[in-house]
């Protein structure tokens, strides 16, 4: 592993071959290093990472994880992991060796960010501290699973903070309708809280509608994207879930109200956004709405909670409410289980004709 002098420019740079993933034999040089110890130190890494070995920096390791992962995440959902890696993780870890790093680095770590007091002298959220431990042990699992780390020390460590879930709140049919009523002033805000009541649409997905994804000779939607604003630019992506991505069939009033918006549009192509607005957007008119209309504020998210919740009321069962929203049965069983009707005592009633249905039964003698 030697290092070369650049008598031109009075630095060094290191040259050497190595093996790719093909097994095809490249050729690496990086020139601008001060010192030949600087260059040798940068080879060694170098071939640490190549060769999956987990005794290269913490830092280098999050640099293959960002590259192999990042294409699978959603841009949404990377944003955020991005900035947790680079400003709660990285600046502890960056220089430490990847399989010498302890549970016991990781509780001083844990410990160092409860301690942390932002602006307004409050220490960040049990949810916040949790999502910043989960992403430290995913970059761990993963140096596990495929580079051969022998350990996962921070879910040796266990965790910190802890997840805590928002209050689900709804609004029941009449109050949507007071709420409606307030919104009728603004069309694109009443046909977009239409679609989110009556549909259960989640908000990005609203936001990405275009009059191609309506079908209203079948009274169908197609849901196949997202919105978002990232960066300063919007961004359209695939949704959230594998499951989210479905053909839903719309009730006659709201194609015949949607029909009428699109025609209201000039200038619509197939493949325009029909509701070019933010989300802050749709706060602000929800701020205004339950204000005006005297019902209480609920979340944007919420209004997909009502809709789950009026499909309960009306007697569909989970797997088709699950299929209508994009999730999982599973999912809404257990969520709205509170919602549901209480079959147990029917299920007891049932048993017991069951066991008197073909007559006395005999009973053990006393």
């Amino acid at each position: 592993m030697p290092a070369y002098k650049d008598e031109a420019h009075g630095t060094f740079y290191a040259s050497f071959y190595y093996t790719d993933f093909t097994g095809t034999k490249r050729k690496k040089m990086k020139r601008g290093f001060k010192l030949k110890r600087d260059a040798l130190e940068w080879e060694r890494q170098f071939l640490l990472q190549k060769n999956a070995d987990p005794d290269m920096r913490f830092g280098d390791f999050v640099s293959i994880y960002r590259s192999e992962k990042r294409e699978r995440i959603r841009e949404h959902t990377w944003e955020s992991k991005d900035n947790i890696i680079d400003t709660k993780i990285l600046p502890y870890f960056k220089d430490r060796t990847l399989s010498e790093i302890e549970p016991r680095d990781v509780i001083a770590w844990q410990n160092t960010l409860m301690g942390i007091r932002q602006k307004n002298g409050k220490p960040y959220s049990p949810t916040y501290l949790k999502s910043i431990h989960s992403q430290l042990s995913a970059i761990f699992n993963y140096a596990v699973k495929y580079y051969r780390l022998k350990q996962n020390p921070a879910e040796i460590a266990g965790n910190m903070g802890k997840e805590t879930h928002k209050e689900m709140l709804f609004w029941t049919k009449a109050e949507y309708l007071q709420f409606a009523q307030a919104m009728m002033d603004k069309p694109m805000s009443y046909y977009a809280f239409e679609m989110l009541y009556w549909c259960g649409i989640r908000m990005g997905e609203l936001l990405a509608l275009t009059p191609a994804d309506f079908d209203f000779e079948r009274f169908t939607l197609t849901i196949n994207k997202s919105y978002q604003r990232l960066k300063g630019q919007d961004v359209i992506t695939a949704p959230k879930t594998s499951k989210s991505n479905r053909v839903i069939r719309i009730p006659r009033f709201l194609a015949e109200e949607m029909q009428d918006y699109l025609k209201s549009l000039y200038g619509l192509r197939s493949t325009d956004r029909i509701f070019p607005i933010t989300k802050n957007y749709l706060h602000h008119e929800m701020d205004r709405g339950a204000k005006q209309a005297g019902v209480k504020r609920i979340r944007i998210h919420d209004l997909r909670h009502s809709h789950v919740s009026l499909l309960i009321e009306m007697g569909f069962s989970a797997v088709a409410i699950a299929e209508r929203v994009g999730h999982e049965s599973i999912d809404i069983t257990y969520r709205y289980a509170h919602l549901f009707p209480d079959k147990q005592t029917e299920m007891a009633n049932r048993l017991d004709d069951e066991w008197t249905k073909k007559g006395e039964r005999a009973c053990p003698a006393k």
